[in-house]
């Protein structure tokens, strides 16, 4: 038994995981006082399946992997469900008077005993992936009767005053305030805006959508960046629905006809989330959507982003400068914050002073001092970035440049010896210079500031799960203008599992292209050289593009071509 090795050595052994990588999260721990397993996965260091291996084997525990398709249900109806989700436990196998349970937390003595003295049968703990056994425990709670059997309720409940039947003519503004601080507070209203929520925490979902329809009630997930329908509740359900979410948003539940912002913060399965709430009135009612951020799930570190090494070694020379501007570029959504969370986390050190200033702070860092912008108190980007330079700062996140006000102080404190970094929405790394420009920055400005862009999109990962190879179409090598013949190159995709909900994708990860401003560069840009100019110079002198850096991890077998497609080469 491996009881008393330290979890570090344990982790050390069964992963790549080098030293460097280990003190630094020992370093980071120190001031956090976080469990180093789950601290390495927050970083991203290790997966959740080899923090639960390492305890495993430091507990000398063993550890299973769950398949939610073969799940025995007679097993399982030897418990009640709310108690194995109380316990966080799983029933995998059964051999005479002794039950197999698979947990998170093996050690959890108080709920192994409750479940014994409930099912008068011995309990053998086994140790799995909580993510795993949280999906499978999700689903039990949350199955399709359950849904339906909750929708019943809250329609009986809505439809039991014949005024409230929307079906029948009435519009939701029409219901009193009263009534709707009736049906909120009623408990299966509470019980579906909760499955809602859960599924979609569960999902690893990024947006709730709640959008009226002319009959129904839509509700879809963004999972991976795309849309996903999951269920529709009935339209007399839709006041009170709505009216739910925005009393836990702290919302004014009377005003329907302007839109309204409001923030949500749960606990799921010990983990912290924060739900910001946007209200905006439409014709067939106010649609709600809802941003997750999950708290606990940004101790990222740079090389666990997906950046080829060749432009991780340049991406590093840059973050260790001691002045000038590095630009990360690419649409809304494509995890620009993130890899600008990630570099801060990779340079922070003690003898740093770092300021962010960002609409709105989503997520908090240790070791920075971090300020959202508030227009109402005269909190702007410009106004606060100015405030910043009093602080005496080494570096400097500026979340958005959005105006040429924001740029030009941003320039200003890159030339006078501090290392900026913020975002620009342009569709490539040389598109960042013309920007600019567009903003009114004169080039010699731009040329002197400016010392990297990085440019990222996402794709989605192919399902480990499901993973298969195949032969894709003669189209699809067109349209990507890959040659390989006489290689023999094996492509993959996702088959589809209920694990990846049959999409054959599970997760993302980012394709880059950088360019370093170096003497040429900045030379064309003096020139005011158009960006297809400035493309070929970076190209030349070994810029990996996009769609270059696409292809690659379409060979490595880590996206598809029909996702790369989807995501690179559309545009």
């Amino acid at each position: 038994m491996a009881g008393h090795r330290a979890i570090g050595e344990i982790i050390k052994e069964i992963t790549n995981l080098n030293d460097d990588e280990l003190q630094r999260a020992l370093q980071i721990q120190r001031n956090t006082r976080e469990p180093l397993g789950q601290l390495l996965v927050k970083m991203n260091l290790i997966t959740e399946r080899d923090r639960a291996r390492a305890l495993g084997r430091q507990w000398g525990i063993p550890f299973v992997e769950i398949n939610p398709e073969e799940v025995d249900e007679e097993i399982i109806s030897l418990f009640p469900k709310h108690m194995l989700a109380r316990c966080r436990a799983l029933p995998i196998a059964r051999k005479g008077n002794r039950v197999t349970i698979a947990m998170a937390n093996p050690l959890d003595i108080f709920s192994i005993d409750q479940m014994r003295l409930v099912s008068g049968l011995e309990i053998d703990p086994v140790i799995t992936v909580e993510e795993d056994l949280n999906n499978v425990l999700t689903s039990m709670q949350s199955s399709g009767d359950r849904l339906d059997e909750t929708i019943r309720k809250v329609v009986d409940e809505v439809g039991s005053e014949g005024e409230l039947r929307f079906s029948e003519g009435k519009r939701d503004e029409e219901v009193s305030i009263d009534q709707l601080r009736e049906l909120v507070d009623d408990a299966p209203i509470i019980q579906l805006v909760n499955m809602i929520i859960r599924q979609a925490l569960t999902d690893k979902a990024s947006d709730i959508h709640i959008q009226p329809e002319a009959t129904r009630v839509r509700v879809r997930y963004r999972i991976d960046g795309l849309l996903q329908d999951n269920t529709s509740v009935p339209k007399q359900v839709q006041a009170a629905l709505i009216s739910r979410i925005k009393v836990m948003a702290e919302m004014d539940i009377a005003e329907k006809r302007a839109p309204q912002d409001g923030r949500i913060s749960l606990t799921l399965n010990n983990r912290e989330f924060d739900m910001r709430v946007s209200t905006l009135p439409g014709v067939q009612g106010e649609k709600v959507v809802m941003r997750v951020l999950d708290k606990s799930g940004i101790s990222v570190t740079v090389n666990k982003l997906g950046i080829p090494s060749t432009m991780m070694d340049a991406y590093d020379r840059l973050i260790h400068r001691s002045y000038g501007i590095i630009l990360v570029t690419g649409p809304t959504g494509s995890g620009k914050s993130t890899t600008l969370y990630a570099t801060l986390n990779q340079i922070n050190s003690p003898d740093k002073n770092i300021l962010t200033v960002e609409d709105p702070v989503e997520y908090q860092l240790p070791g920075l001092t971090q300020s959202g912008v508030n227009v109402r108190a005269g909190m702007t980007f410009p106004a606060v970035l100015r405030t910043m330079l009093r602080q005496d700062p080494d570096i400097i996140l500026v979340g958005e440049t959005r105006d040429p006000e924001t740029a030009l102080i941003s320039i200003e404190a890159a030339l006078t010896g501090h290392l900026v970094f913020s975002t620009l929405h342009t569709n490539d790394a040389p598109g960042a210079v013309a920007r600019l420009t567009e903003m009114g920055i004169e080039p010699f400005l731009t040329a002197s500031a400016v010392i990297g862009v990085l440019a990222q999109r996402l794709v989605r990962t192919i399902c480990p799960r499901c993973k298969e190879s195949y032969e894709p179409s003669v189209e699809a090598f067109r349209r990507l203008g890959m040659n390989l013949e006489g290689e023999n190159v094996i492509f993959y995709r996702g088959a589809g599992c209920q694990y990846c909900r049959n999409t054959g994708y599970k997760g993302r990860i980012g394709v880059f292209e950088l360019m370093a401003v170096d003497n040429e560069v900045r030379e064309l840009i003096l020139q005011k050289a158009p960006t297809h100019v400035l493309r070929q110079a970076a190209l030349e002198a070994g810029m990996i593009s996009l769609k270059q850096d696409a292809m690659q991890k379409i060979l490595e077998g880590v996206t598809t071509m029909e996702e790369a497609l989807r995501v690179i080469y559309a545009e």
